[in-house]
């Protein structure tokens, strides 16, 4: 009896589908949060068992070697993204929008610093380029049968490895060089569709529709170029001129977006599209003594946490001052990350740190208010542990993050031009604390994310796996962006047919006519 009991369970673990155990994982990172949130996911990988080999660039900022959970191919390289260009970069971006009116500001972001952007894709298609002319080191990867790359479609060099060594694709990341995810390959109707960088939502005006389709003229003909001038090269020397590289980038076989429908407006989207907001969010653990200590010293009034983002350091000190002086001012105590020189206004309520344990913090019994850039890991941790923000946006997507939250009542929103005028970043952070609508409706967002059947980083591992045990996805991937445009909206079938019933309506026409000449010749004749 025994016997055959041991059997029986034995053949129904044969029978039944196991995880992909041992894979091997090629890994084409970028720097800054991005990297933060693919190293957590590489976490996750090594402690499933997976093989994970990580291609950096010589002159990274944050992608380490010596890890314990994944290996380092390095390769030399004379200019990279590293801490000078970026952190040069936002301080141009923050010093431009103190001073600028809206209209400028935006101009500004979408025109006006294209050529920065430019020279970033440059510097990642001269790595791309310096890993594929490394003979040596393509051998060394094709020797090592991956099972699938995993990178950011931020950039296009990982797309572009993928494609050379025959890997199946996976993106961690919403957004394709100058484009947002979704509008590259789902239908996007720009009539409800809010495009980044327009802050609408998705109820429009005409005039915010105007603006919509604007924006994304704008960010479609930056992406093209962009693809023209530095990947569509690369594209064309290692992987032969008839590959086109906006088919290349679109063509992965699965999308892992940091983003869930608590968060985006709803929307059209593809199979193989999975939702991993929050992803990197867990339960609050103690935090360590000298911080335990001094968010306990708040009393009945708690705390206040404030990070501008992994990149944004420091800022303007004049601006310094002015946030210090404002939360000496609160009965609050107040954790800001900051690593510029102290400003000269800091209250006794406020303990300046290099670096914060950010999810502990913010899942603290104590914790009242987030004051944030608006950031996708920053956003996400606030809704899971139901924390209201008062939101300073910086640059890209964060404004648009910011708004979402804005729209569902947990946040309220200073622009760096408004921050340090007529007191209103004190009267943004007294609103939220004083009134109890935006913890209640963060609480409900929390609610909401967190009733789901699955985490979003254990539905994440099962779909990469799924790749790897299948050798891609090709079935859920769709092939429409191989379509001309005319093709894709159907003009040349409007046409046809607009063509068919002209010329039914011509003949009627033609036929009435002759018929009515007709009878006009026969009653000339009878009289």
């Amino acid at each position: 009896m025994k016997l055959t009991c041991c059997c029986s369970a034995l053949l129904l673990f044969i029978l039944l589908p196991g995880s992909c155990q041992g894979g091997n994982i090629l890994v084409f990172p970028i720097e800054g949060s991005h990297w933060v949130n693919m190293d957590i996911l590489m976490q996750e990988l090594h402690a499933q068992g997976h093989n994970l080999t990580v291609v950096r660039p010589s002159k990274t900022w944050y992608i380490k070697d010596g890890a314990t959970h994944y290996n380092t191919i390095t390769v030399p390289v004379e200019r990279s993204l590293d801490q000078n260009f970026i952190t040069g970069l936002i301080y141009e971006v923050i010093e431009y929008e103190r001073g600028a009116i809206p209209l400028m500001t935006f101009l500004h972001m979408t025109v006006g610093l294209f050529g920065d952007f430019l020279k970033a894709h440059v510097m990642v298609s001269n790595f791309t380029t310096a890993v594929l002319d490394d003979q040596d080191l393509m051998r060394r990867l094709n020797d090592s049968k991956f099972d699938l790359l995993l990178t950011d479609p931020c950039w296009g060099g990982g797309a572009i490895v993928a494609k050379y060594l025959n890997l199946p694709l996976v993106y961690n990341v919403r957004w394709i060089i100058a484009t947002e995810g979704h509008l590259a390959i789902a239908p996007s109707p720009l009539s409800y569709i809010p495009i980044v960088g327009t802050g609408n939502t998705n109820k429009m005006t005409f005039l915010q529709r105007v603006k919509n389709v604007f924006v994304f003229l704008i960010a479609s003909t930056q992406h093209h170029l962009i693809i023209k001038n530095t990947y569509q090269k690369v594209c064309d020397k290692y992987l032969g001129p008839d590959n086109d590289m906006h088919h290349l980038l679109l063509s992965a076989d699965l999308w892992l977006m940091r983003v869930d429908f608590v968060f985006e407006f709803p929307r059209p989207t593809m199979p193989n599209v999975i939702y991993m907001g929050g992803f990197q969010c867990k339960p609050a653990k103690p935090l360590p003594d000298h911080l335990e200590e001094f968010v306990q010293s708040s009393g009945e009034h708690g705390f206040i946490l404030m990070s501008l983002g992994t990149f944004v350091s420091e800022i303007p000190a004049d601006l310094a001052d002015y946030i210090a002086a404002t939360f000496a001012k609160l009965p609050q105590k107040v954790i800001w990350r900051y690593k510029g020189a102290t400003p000269s206004t800091l209250g006794n309520n406020t303990l300046l740190v290099d670096w914060i344990p950010q999810n502990d913090l913010l899942g603290h019994p104590k914790m009242k208010l987030f004051v944030a850039h608006g950031g996708t890991n920053g956003v996400q941790e606030a809704i899971y542990h139901g924390i209201p923000v008062v939101g300073i946006p910086l640059f890209f997507d964060q404004h648009d993050n910011l708004l979402r939250l804005t729209e569902r009542g947990a946040a309220v929103v200073v622009t760096l031009a408004l921050v340090d005028k007529d007191d209103n970043f004190l009267k943004a952070i007294q609103e939220v604390l004083a009134n109890p609508s935006y913890r209640n409706n963060m609480q409900r967002l929390s609610r909401l994310h967190k009733d789901q059947p699955v985490t979003p980083l254990n539905n994440a591992l099962f779909w990469i796996e799924f790749v790897m045990r299948h050798k891609g996805a090709a079935h859920l991937r769709t092939e429409s962006f191989k379509l001309p445009w005319y093709t894709y909206y159907n003009v040349d079938v409007y046409l046809f047919l607009s063509g068919a019933v002209l010329t039914l309506l011509l003949m009627l026409f033609i036929m009435i006519k002759c018929l009515c000449s007709a009878i006009c010749k026969r009653k000339i004749k009878q009289e």
